[in-house]
């Protein structure tokens, strides 16, 4: 990958939560390539090692450093984001990656305990890593926050309202956490929609054609649509750049009501 001058990270350091697969990974790869040291945080070591081996076989000479921690827990935020001020003696950038979703199904059939899970790392999660690394770091140095939210977060679907009715919130508190944090830190989120990862693997393998046909770039999103995005967000490309949202749909939602063809 070749990257301008403005879009560099020499140095920096980045943690990302979620990062040991899909988007969290295309996302530290596209740090390393630009010159960045990453943290990945995830739940499961495993994954975090299989994760790890496939940072070292591209081409950059940043730094990699695995947590184990879950999003939904603040205490291990604090400890991971400690952790990485040890090694590293700095945090610059963060991206908010790590989401769950354990119901599908209408609003009023919904449960607390899985209601409340869903709360706890797609909402106070995100709250929780940005204090961590906004008292360690950002405070006094500056940096940017990545969040990844859902193209969901602006739309009515009929299966996982309450997931999406969560990234709707991530939106907002990246307008609000940029009006707090300003201006030492930067605080902007994406959107994607349907991305071709593995974990999505059900939902799009079997009706691609039929969910592209109508798009207007005919295609599904990839994990490298989503890491070039957080890579302008956190570049210098972005300088002027806070409390946004880049809509990364392949036009979805520019599509007319009621219209067939």
């Amino acid at each position: 990958m070749s990257v301008d001058s403005s879009h560099t990270l020499d140095g920096r350091v980045a943690v990302i939560t979620g990062g040991s697969r899909g988007i969290g990974l295309g996302i530290a790869t596209a740090y390393r390539a630009a010159g960045a040291h990453v943290v990945i945080a995830a739940r499961k070591a495993a994954g975090l090692i299989a994760a790890r081996e496939e940072l070292l076989r591209t081409k950059s000479d940043g730094d990699i450093h695995t947590v184990v921690a879950n999003a939904g827990e603040p205490d291990q935020a604090d400890a991971c984001i400690d952790e990485t001020m040890t090694r590293f003696g700095r945090i610059d950038l963060l991206v908010n990656n790590a989401a769950t979703n354990p119901y599908n199904g209408d609003l009023l059939d919904l449960d607390l305990p899985r209601a409340e899970k869903t709360v706890r790392v797609n909402q106070y999660g995100m709250i929780a890593w940005t204090r961590a690394v906004w008292r360690a770091w950002m405070a006094e140095h500056g940096g940017a926050v990545v969040n990844i939210a859902s193209v969901g977060g602006l739309i009515v679907d009929p299966h996982i309202g309450y997931y999406n009715a969560t990234k709707a919130a991530m939106l907002h508190m990246t307008r609000q956490l940029a009006y707090e944090l300003g201006p030492r830190a930067r605080v902007n989120a994406i959107a994607p929609g349907l991305i071709k990862t593995e974990l999505a693997r059900a939902v799009w393998e079997v009706r691609e054609p039929i969910l592209t046909a109508k798009l207007p770039m005919r295609r599904l999103g990839t994990v490298e649509d989503v890491a070039n995005a957080a890579l302008f967000l956190a570049s210098d490309a972005s300088s002027w750049m806070t409390g946004q949202t880049l809509v990364l749909d392949g036009g979805a939602t520019a599509l007319p009501i009621g219209v067939d063809e």
